[in-house]
């Protein structure tokens, strides 16, 4: 994931673009057999350990999402983390430290 959080005015803007193939699952492959569901289900997103966003996701969302989100507070040095779990238990996890 790439993640950027920067604070300006007691707003913090967190943008993360996640890597993930949102496949889901109605696709054929070249031989017409169907390409296997996998999409995100659910994402966190905590600034020093307090969640400030939960989100569930479905395979509508496109291939690599983006998602930007604002939270009242937040200083330069926090650090928000942003984690996400897929429907094939696969996960990932990682922080940025706000500007």
């Amino acid at each position: 994931m790439r993640i950027r959080a920067a604070t300006a005015d007691g707003v913090t803007e967190v943008r993360v673009l996640m890597s993930h193939p949102m496949e889901t699952g109605q696709r054929k492959d070249g031989s017409g057999n169907p390409i296997p569901a996998h999409y995100i289900t659910e994402l966190t997103a905590k600034h020093n350990d307090k969640t400030v966003l939960n989100a569930e996701m479905g395979p509508s969302v496109s291939t690599n999402p983006y998602l930007s989100f604002k939270f009242k507070g937040g200083a330069s040095g926090d650090t928000v983390e942003v984690s996400w779990k897929d429907n094939k238990g696969e996960s990932r996890t990682d922080k940025v430290q706000i500007r």
